[in-house]
């Protein structure tokens, strides 16, 4: 859109100040410096700015275009980080505690101006640029600010600006009109890989390598591979009986470099009628949710940078702003309530075999007081049940798939091929072999699960009571739909009697490494936490509490799932790649344990049934139960899976009423009848 003349003085005026700072900061010392040199680059992306108006990052060389995206991410890029002023540690070792984390939450907020620059949001990128300007001015005139000074600059900011920035990223979320990456993905020239540099994300090799091995494959395999993703969307439709036609639109969220099965997988959906919205993970912390990236984005200039600041919200988050945010929310939702009604949810593409990750404490870095954990789990509680009214959990449904990058190693196409086997095998197979641990299952009063070794896992897993057995159960019988590949049988246990202690030696979720983590439950409860990540115990269990329990003092255990795909857990193994395997593939390689919602939040009232006609029937709890009366108790907005791998696992067994024990899994091995197809990839491996 054309910015209007009011906009266009605006900026102009800002334009013109920020060149006299980044000529001459007016102010002395470190603050001097760390204001030109902030100066500088808010010059940079104002150049950028008008490059994209050009349609230069289309059109520039190669060579050109690596090295702009360079200059935009070289400030904190590899070692650069260590002497960046988005770096809390060194932003506070130079300008002092009084200035260091406040200065250095403006600059990242800042960075977030690139994608405002590539995607041409002016608003967006004005009142940024004003903020600067806001905080300079505080400097510059008169008395030096106090901390609190520049803290209340930057809370009102986030606070009034709420209806810029969360408005447009509740809308870009069900809007197709704002086509910018979708644009990029169906017109560009796949087979040169310079159009990455079109997005505004930070290009390395890994997302130049993957371009280029897609664009290797025939394009019958793309078809296959885009239609595995896209099926399985509708697939999941289909078996827990929802209405696709009812729906418009689907958003699709990836990482770059796999736009060739993108761009297939939006023609797919085009025939389902289907229009795919694609936008990017959040730039700004008044979007973000921590770490976490929902959307489409590429690698990390720094993953330490990402962690550093994913408590920055410690700037802002009262009950106040609580309030403002969801009034903005409701607002906006209320405005495209239509988009939203025919919003069909998530198509996601994850990605697997980045280098393993261990994030370094910061003490300087912001962190979230107990009242504001308290604030934002009932910001997440608030937002969940509002995305449910516009986007009705019975009615809306998803797919996920992951495939590997470069990065895993010098058999990356071979381990790529491996996985798209991986991901296409046979569900009539397991559907029949699961059927069978399903059918004894649904017998039993509870599950206890054992660890072998130095594994210290003994758990009791409480299961619901089938009433009639001939037309109820109690695990889904789950196949390559929503979450493929295929292999596990899933159920919402019972809280009340479920305890004990679940033990994983080492484990990655959402990118982070946890080492000897411990969890231990009563009535189904987390009521003790623990890891070896730290040489403090209050940091390792500051860690599981920021990352696993999002700030909640206790989860119930939302899900009780055994994982069959023995052929999955061999290629980790025959790869070495067990530490690199996503959540979604390695959960199907062994019980897996989910802290948080179930499986069925904000959908237990659908009537869903396994392919043999059975009625599915836990699919609630005693905390998913109050979602009548108390929907902020029902449910916590998180959902993390923790999987113990075969060879740590003593034994599965299903106890019955009568106390007698059947077992499923003993030392690592299918034993139960029926289910011993299972193990030959294991005894074929060995």
């Amino acid at each position: 859109m054309e910015m209007n003349e009011t906009l266009r003085e605006r900026q102009q005026l800002a334009y013109e100040r920020i060149s006299q700072i980044a000529a001459d900061p007016e102010i002395n010392g470190a603050v001097g410096d760390y204001f030109q040199k902030t100066g500088k680059f808010a010059l940079l992306i104002l150049k950028a700015r008008e490059l994209a108006e050009e349609d230069y990052f289309a059109k520039a060389s190669v060579d050109e275009l690596k090295a702009w995206n360079e200059k935009l991410y070289e400030d904190i890029a590899g070692n650069a980080y260590e002497t960046s002023y988005a770096n809390p540690a060194y932003a506070v070792a130079e300008l002092g505690e009084e200035y260091g984390n406040v200065l250095s939450f403006v600059y990242t907020e800042l960075r977030g101006m690139i994608v405002y620059a590539f995607e041409k949001r002016d608003e967006e990128l004005l009142i940024h640029l004003e903020l600067f300007l806001q905080i300079h001015s505080e400097f510059a005139e008169g008395d030096l600010p106090t901390k609190r000074q520049l803290g209340q600059d930057v809370y009102w900011f986030v606070s009034d600006y709420s209806d810029v920035l969360v408005s447009y990223r509740i809308r870009e979320q069900l809007d197709p009109t704002l086509s910018f990456a979708r644009d990029i993905i169906m017109k560009a020239d796949l087979t040169d890989p310079s159009y990455l540099y079109q997005f505004g994300e930070y290009i390395t090799d890994r997302e130049i390598r993957m371009s280029e091995f897609l664009n290797r494959l025939p394009e019958a395999e793309i078809e296959r591979i885009a239609s595995v993703f896209t099926e399985g969307y509708r697939i999941g439709f289909e078996v827990n009986e929802k209405d696709l036609k009812k729906k418009r639109t689907v958003n699709i969220r990836y990482c770059l470099g796999f736009e060739r099965i993108i761009r297939q997988a939006v023609k797919n959906f085009e025939e389902m009628g289907l229009e795919s919205i694609i936008y990017r993970a959040a730039v700004s912390r008044v979007n973000m949710r921590e770490a976490n990236k929902i959307g489409y984005y590429s690698s990390s200039p720094n993953r330490q940078y990402d962690y550093d600041h994913k408590g920055d919200a410690a700037l802002f988050l009262d009950k106040a702003f609580v309030e403002r945010k969801l009034g903005v929310m409701r607002t906006t939702y209320e405005q495209y309530k239509e988009l939203a009604a025919v919003h069909g949810g998530p198509a996601v593409m994850e990605i697997f075999g980045e280098t393993p990750f261990e994030p370094a404490a910061c003490p300087e870095a912001y962190k979230l007081a107990d009242r504001q954990q308290e604030n934002q789990v009932l910001l997440y509680s608030k937002s969940g049940q509002m995305t449910n009214e516009y986007i009705k959990g019975e009615e809306r449904s998803f797919t996920i798939i992951a495939f590997p990058v470069p990065d895993i190693g010098d058999k990356f196409e071979e381990i790529f091929r491996e996985t798209v086997k991986i991901n296409t095998l046979d569900y009539r197979t397991w559907q029949r072999i699961q059927q069978c641990m399903i059918d004894v299952l649904d017998t039993g009063e509870k599950v206890h699960i054992t660890g072998s070794g130095e594994n210290r896992t003994d758990l009791y897993v409480v299961l619901a009571s089938v009433k009639d057995p001939a037309h109820e159960t109690v695990f889904e019988n789950c196949v390559a739909d929503v979450n493929i590949p295929v292999g596990e049988v899933f159920t919402s246990p019972k809280l009340t009697g479920t305890t004990g202690l679940l033990h994983v030696s080492g484990v990655y979720l959402d990118g982070l490494y946890y080492k000897d983590l411990v969890l231990s439950f009563t009535d189904g409860m987390v009521t003790d936490y623990d890891c070896g990540n730290y040489e403090n115990t209050d940091e390792n269990r500051r860690y599981i509490r920021e990352n696993v329990l999002y700030h909640h003092d206790t989860l119930p255990m939302g899900e009780f799932a055994i994982g069959t795909n023995t052929t999955a857990y061999v290629a980790a193994r025959k790869y070495g790649i067990e530490a690199l395997m996503p959540i979604l593939i390695a959960e199907k390689t062994g019980p897996h344990f989910a802290v948080g919602d179930t499986c069925y939040s904000w959908e237990e009232d659908v009537v869903t049934h396994n392919p043999d006609g059975k009625k599915i029937i836990a699919k609630e709890n005693e905390c998913s139960a109050l979602r009548r009366k108390d929907p902020g108790k029902a449910y916590f907005n998180c959902h993390t899976d923790i999987t113990i791998p075969y060879e740590e696992l003593d034994e599965i067994a299903v106890i019955q009423k009568d106390g007698t024990k059947v077992p499923i899994i003993q030392k690592g091995r299918f034993v139960l009848p029926g289910t011993e197809e299972l193990n030959v990839p294991l005894d074929e491996w060995k």
